[in-house]
């Protein structure tokens, strides 16, 4: 459940985070009257996020009726879900700096349109997160049908980055955003490649690769599945103690050197030269700057 926690709280907290930025951009624009189009904008798409992971596990439950086709789609999901969790990750580590001033550039281009272009704007900002979070927990929920427990862990984790949210645009609460969003995407890449090593298996189950019955190893006298610890590693990073060699093979063959990559310490670029002068950069700046930090993550 920790799995679901962290991705509920990852993807809550970037989207909570662009909505505090439009906010902040249309209070401080005296633009007050834009808000509920952008309440509507960022309620649609978490509609369509919850409606694209019922669909999903619609799809998985009643519309594939042979085991091995429901196991071919949980792979395909698996893999999907890797490859937009990875893309998360080194995307935020990226654009971290440079999210603050695009979000208003868009906002400010979408205001001259109207109404329907500023929902547009809040939902297309908001949507891409809801819908990485619906594939990623149903790859990272896969095999706990019927439990409940993965469902809340994600509410929670979303719930609390709504609270952290508010409180960083009220300025009640300061953190360290860059090294939060290093360390919890250091543990999404662990469980993406648990993630990974279950869609391997799903694609073993359902005959696309060999090897189900090649153990790569067995620890389960050390590792006892039934064990409180086996359960969390498993839950968590999907480490289980009789994997196949393919599995073991993509657990380690993602870990390890999209690990390396994520914490290789970047390079940082020399700043450009200054093209304003204070003048005209007017007297706002200094107000700009603190609703620009209270929302922007910051690099570690």
């Amino acid at each position: 459940m920790f799995a679901t926690y962290l991705i509920g709280l990852r993807e809550g907290l970037e989207a909570t985070l662009v909505v505090s930025i439009l906010v902040a951009f249309l209070v401080k624009s005296q633009r007050r009257d834009r808000l509920p189009q952008v309440w509507a904008g960022v309620g649609l798409a978490v509609a369509l996020s919850v409606l694209f992971g019922w669909l999903i596990e619609y799809t998985s439950t009643s519309l594939l009726s042979r085991s091995e086709d429901r196991e071919l789609f949980e792979a395909i999901t698996s893999v999907a879900a890797v490859v937009f969790v990875t893309w998360m990750i080194f995307w935020m580590r990226r654009a971290a700096r440079t999210i603050a001033g695009e979000l208003r550039g868009r906002l400010t281009e979408a205001l001259a349109v109207g109404s329907f272009a500023v929902a547009g704007m809040a939902f297309l900002a908001v949507v891409r997160e809801g819908l990485e979070t619906a594939l990623i927990f149903y790859s990272a929920a896969q095999g706990a049908a019927g439990d409940s427990g993965p469902l809340l862990a994600l509410v929670g984790g979303i719930v609390t980055a709504v609270v952290l949210g508010v409180l960083l645009y009220a300025s009640a609460l300061r953190i360290n955003l860059g090294k939060f969003f290093t360390w919890t995407g250091a543990l999404l890449i662990l469980v993406a490649a648990g993630i990974l090593k279950y869609g391997v298996h799903d694609f073993q189950e359902a005959g696309v690769l060999p090897g189900l019955n090649d153990l790569a190893y067995d620890i389960t006298g050390a590792l006892d599945p039934s064990t409180w610890y086996a359960a969390l590693l498993a839950g968590m990073f999907n480490v289980t103690p009789a994997p196949t060699v393919l599995e073991t093979i993509a657990w380690i063959g993602y870990a390890v050197p999209v690990l390396l990559l994520f914490l290789r310490p970047a390079r940082r670029k020399p700043a450009p030269a200054p093209t304003t002068t204070v003048t005209e950069r007017g007297a706002d700046t200094g107000t700009e700057a603190k609703a620009e930090a209270a929302t922007t993550p910051q690099r570690a």
